[in-house]
């Protein structure tokens, strides 16, 4: 069954399996996925949703995504993706897809963008070998040779040469959904709803039941003396 998600990776931690082995794992937060078209196969002759998220202020729209957002009658998103599915029939325009769409144990395909790392060499682009850094040696961090001198006398396509790294789209595929949490923003702090614990002192309410009696037996002996 094909379904999908938009999320923003807000960054990584560990988790422990039965077997006391070290998993790291990825937060993604998908909070806020909301439909903003549905095709049919009558309308576009294939069946997908079309999902926005992240808001957006209207300066930073252009006018054709302007009227999309209009006439669905929905507030400005950054992102917009689309999903094609079996069936669109339980979706409408406006819905939020949450995350019980997944279970934990599914295996997904993560899709998303690199970090962007500028222009680099070969060492740090391709991984290559520099060369000796002293002793009259000429070759440091160069690429290499570039071919033959007059046969065929150009450069190979494929050469790998220095040039701008990252910030492209990158796939990994079966990753594995261990973990899946509720979370209300509120303030701008995500609380989690389905852990809570206690912050009390079992010892703060020892002592305040002891101060309780001790000051029962008082009153009890300042009677009797009273009397």
């Amino acid at each position: 069954m094909n379904k999908g998600i938009i999320g923003k990776k807000v960054g990584m931690t560990q988790i422990f399996d039965e077997k006391g082995n070290v998993i790291p794992v990825t937060a993604i937060e998908t909070a806020g996925n909301i439909v903003t078209q549905v095709k049919t196969v009558e309308t576009d002759g294939y069946q997908s949703i079309q999902l926005g998220y992240g808001d957006i202020k209207d300066k930073h729209i252009n006018k054709p995504e302007a009227g999309h957002f209009a006439k669905a009658k929905l507030a400005n998103k950054k992102h917009l993706r689309e999903f094609r599915l079996d069936s669109v029939e339980n979706y409408k325009v406006g819905d939020e897809v949450k995350l019980d769409i997944f279970a934990e144990g599914d295996k997904v395909d993560i899709q998303g963008t690199s970090k962007g790392k500028g222009f680099q060499g070969v060492i740090k682009r391709h991984g290559q070998s520099r060369g000796p850094m002293s002793h009259g040696s000429m070759y440091h961090r160069r690429p290499g040779s570039m071919g033959a001198t007059s046969t065929p006398g150009r450069v190979f396509k494929g050469k790998k040469l220095p040039g701008h790294m990252g910030s492209v789209t990158v796939t990994i595929q079966n990753l594995e959904i261990v973990i899946i949490k509720s979370a209300i923003k509120n303030e701008g702090k995500i609380k989690e709803t389905l852990e809570l614990v206690s912050f009390e002192e079992p010892k703060a309410i020892e002592e305040v039941e002891e101060t309780t009696e001790t000051e029962e037996v008082k009153e009890e002996s300042s009677q009797e003396v009273t009397e």
